[in-house]
């Protein structure tokens, strides 16, 4: 069982990037903060997934303007085991961090 941060990436530009997979046996309840670093507007798109490419219904976040040196911040969400949490954005420069607990089911 982890606590605190549960994974962090620094994102590609226009790619899924799986950050975080509830473990097998387990559900989690966590925050995630989207940062972004550079000196334009970007758009992030972020899901809790079944897999690494989220569909339509899977996103909480679609195209989300971040402002430069803005964060985009979601909390008070859970997932159950296998769920993914995937994001996406448009530019460089772009950080994600999930924080939270883990607990088994």
């Amino acid at each position: 069982m982890a606590t605190g941060l549960l994974g962090q990436s620094a994102l590609s530009a226009t790619t899924n990037t799986t950050v975080y997979t509830v473990p097998t046996g387990y559900f989690a309840v966590f925050g995630i903060s989207v940062c972004n670093r550079g000196s334009t507007t970007v758009t992030v798109r972020m899901s809790i997934s079944a897999s690494a490419t989220p569909t339509n219904a899977e996103y909480l976040e679609f195209d989300a303007q971040i402002g430069p040196q803005g964060v985009l911040e979601r909390t008070g969400l859970m997932a159950g085991a296998g769920k993914q949490i995937v994001l996406y954005t448009s530019g460089t420069s772009v950080s994600v961090s999930v924080f939270g607990i883990e607990t088994s089911v």
